[in-house]
């Protein structure tokens, strides 16, 4: 992550000094409460979910997902495949213009795929476009993609959170000036406070966006994203936690609008390091842990039991391996064949400030130590959690939005090469690596339903970490706001939005 003093050079980053964003008519201006700080505005940086509410406010991509999961044309008006699937064709929208007024065109689209594969940009969104060897600009207007296998879902991939397009000649300064071709265009960023946007008046979709701006305010404490949005300081508190929900819930002036997603949080064990790195240790603590108390005490029963981060509502959810008991018997048994018969010490790092998640590690110590293992719990403040711990410490917990498809939901986590594998668990399984493969190159949905099963019966013998529910996404949302509705991709679409 990019840290705050090397984003910005003074205290307030705004774009009058490049002179494309005007202010707004604050009557019309939606306040919205956000719960963490932004490390980044560079969209293929991203990594939390306060920077993808940016991310999809000011930028767009080829393609979008709809409320029913589906790819949509977005800024691609239409694509096509070869038989073998192996090739891509993207036709662009005309006329559509970044913030800073000139056109957008393929050559920008490539530049930001290619920035993306490019290792050294870190970019988590990266491991999904390794199957791509080469990128041609046709004409303006039209791109083309070269994979080195068939992939069906391949149009699913531009709809990911970093993989916003960008202008290719300003690839040296958006982390500081945005410049987007989405409905809102940036206008300051006051780091720990708010981040202020306006309309886009030239947006390509006629009539959107209907507000004049959105004031995005960073507020760390749950306790006072309830009151504000209760008080009406601020219009939306976007993924308010279940004991907000609770506290609202008899609040006439606010309605709580949630839908289910694949978002999961989890108890991540770093298999490079002892004792994680021994698979019966990872059996006897995912045997220990019952999933559905984990629900009602994580989440107030705002979420589904899970085994991976396919969900139950998916099609691909393998509904003929039987749902896992906790069998604390058996995880005395895993234990000791582990050579740990009295258990071990250890240390359970979990992100302050994340409600759902203090309280799973909450629950996972006491089941933990029905069987020996002794847990401490450590709470670490969001950024240097983010900083130190994430993908660096043996045992911690966390968590993961939706992804646009299947295969950029569970690849990048459970491929041995994948972005966030070896960013979090660094596990090594081959069998799963060879499966995530074939259903890549799968050319039927039947074959792939198949394989995306197998995975599934795979990973329940050999988890990498445990992965025991996935949450529903809930907004608080005060009376006068119209036209909205919560995403299961988590994102913030306030395209048709207004105030009354």
């Amino acid at each position: 992550m990019i840290a705050i003093s090397r984003l910005v050079s003074s205290a307030v980053i705004s774009a009058a000094a490049f002179g494309f964003a005007a202010s707004a008519h604050a009557d019309d201006v939606l306040k919205v409460a956000l719960s963490s700080n932004l490390n980044t505005l560079d969209p293929a940086k991203t990594k939390i979910g306060d920077e993808y509410v940016v991310d999809f406010l000011v930028y767009s991509g080829l393609t979008g997902i709809g409320p029913d999961g589906k790819v949509v044309p977005d800024l691609a008006e239409s694509w096509s495949s070869t038989q073998d699937q192996k090739s891509w064709t993207f036709k662009l929208r005309p006329d559509v213009k970044f913030h800073s007024g000139r056109a957008l065109d393929a050559e920008d689209v490539k530049a930001t795929i290619e920035r993306i594969k490019d290792k050294a940009i870190g970019s988590v969104a990266r491991a999904n476009f390794t199957i791509v060897d080469t990128i041609t600009v046709v004409d303006p207007l039209t791109i083309k993609f070269d994979l080195s296998i068939p992939y069906a879902g391949f149009p699913d991939l531009f709809a990911d959170r970093q993989v916003k397009i960008v202008p290719r000649d300003k690839l040296d300064t958006i982390a500081a000036k945005p410049d987007g071709t989405g409905p809102f265009m940036f206008q300051e960023f006051k780091p720990g406070e708010d981040v202020k946007l306006v309309k886009n008046p030239n947006y390509f979709i006629k009539g959107e966006p209907k507000l004049d701006g959105v004031d995005l305010r960073i507020m760390p404490e749950s306790a006072a994203r309830v009151s504000a949005v209760s008080t009406g300081e601020v219009d939306l508190v976007w993924d308010i936690p279940p004991e907000g929900i609770q506290q609202l819930a008899n609040n006439p002036d606010v309605t709580i609008d949630s839908v289910a997603t694949s978002s999961w949080d989890g108890l991540i064990m770093n298999n490079a390091i002892a004792p994680f790195d021994n698979v019966k240790v990872r059996q006897a603590i995912d045997a220990a842990i019952d999933r559905k108390a984990m629900v009602e005490f994580a989440l107030f029963g705002s979420g589904t039991p899970t085994l991976t981060p396919i969900p139950p509502t998916s099609p691909y959810y393998n509904k003929d391996i039987a749902f896992p008991q906790a069998d604390v018997a058996k995880a005395k048994q895993l234990l000791s064949e582990a050579g740990f018969p009295s258990g071990f010490n250890t240390t359970l790092y979990v992100p302050s400030g994340r409600p759902p998640k203090e309280r799973l590690g909450l629950a996972a110590r006491e089941m933990l130590a029905a069987i020996g293992i002794k847990v401490d719990i450590q709470t670490v403040p969001w950024d240097k959690f983010i900083s130190d711990i994430e993908g660096k410490a043996a045992f911690y917990v966390d968590g993961f939005y939706s992804r646009p498809a299947v295969d950029p939901s569970v690849y990048p986590w459970f491929n041995s090469a994948g972005s966030w594998n070896t960013t979090l668990w660094n596990y090594k399984n081959p069998k799963i690596d060879e499966v995530l493969d074939k259903a890549r190159a799968a050319t039927s949905e039947e074959e792939r339903t198949t394989l995306y099963k197998q995975f599934q019966e795979l990973t329940v013998v050999n988890p990498p970490s445990v992965i025991p529910y996935v949450v529903n996404h809930a907004n608080a949302v005060r009376h006068r706001v119209h036209g909205f509705k919560s995403s299961p991709m988590m994102w913030l679409d306030l395209r048709e939005v207004s105030l009354h």
